[in-house]
């Protein structure tokens, strides 16, 4: 197993990583700078007010992509489990 395995398995995963996690994050980004202009220009301060509307929007986004992310991250799953015998030869 050389280094240059290694450090291409590893990028594989962050990038899996991001993949997965990045049109989550990014609908929850969107959801609350928009609330907080919504609160700037109206001056109102109230905490529910950011975290229910998030958690609304990012619960709706998972439900919709869950197809998606399974499908994704059964493929990384797919080709771990295709490794292991080469792996386990170099091993």
């Amino acid at each position: 197993m050389s280094d240059l395995f290694i450090i291409q398995l590893g990028q594989d995963m962050m990038f899996n990583a991001l993949l997965i996690s990045l049109p989550i994050l990014g609908v929850g980004l969107a959801v609350g700078l928009l609330i907080s202009m919504f609160q700037t220009a109206t001056q109102i301060n109230e905490q529910t007010l950011t975290i229910v509307p998030k958690l609304l929007v990012v619960g709706m986004t998972i439900l919709f992509l869950t197809p998606w992310l399974i499908e994704r991250m059964v493929d990384i799953t797919m080709r771990m489990m295709n490794l292991i015998p080469e792996v386990a030869r170099n091993f």
